[in-house]
């Protein structure tokens, strides 16, 4: 399986996201995404760059949350952000900073 085929089958499954979130993501059509997930094409480099991104953060907030409770995490403002939404942050290659908030995480400091 191609890994943009098992990220984007993750990130809906695990991650609770749907065809037209990673649409609206990655600013393609439905039926793109559609097309990603079958195999039959592959996104351009800056977007499979973003999906390992955003499949890599979706993985570890699965160890603590739900596929709901990750895809509102996502969506969501959070102090520890500075008011930022992950996604937001994902999508402007700052994905280091959500890292660091689920690191403290892993160490019980809060969330």
């Amino acid at each position: 399986m191609k890994p943009v085929v098992r990220f984007l089958s993750d990130l809906q499954k695990t991650g609770g996201l749907k065809g037209s979130d990673i649409a609206n993501f990655t600013d393609v059509s439905k039926s793109t995404v559609s097309r990603w997930s079958s195999g039959e094409k592959s996104p351009h480099p800056q977007k499979q760059l973003f999906l390992s991104d955003l499949h890599y953060v979706v993985m570890r907030l699965s160890e603590y949350y739900g596929a709901e409770e990750i895809r509102a995490w996502l969506y969501a403002m959070h102090p520890q952000l500075d008011g930022r939404r992950a996604i937001d942050l994902i999508y402007e290659d700052r994905s280091e900073e959500i890292l660091n908030v689920l690191d403290r995480l892993d160490a019980d400091v809060y969330l």
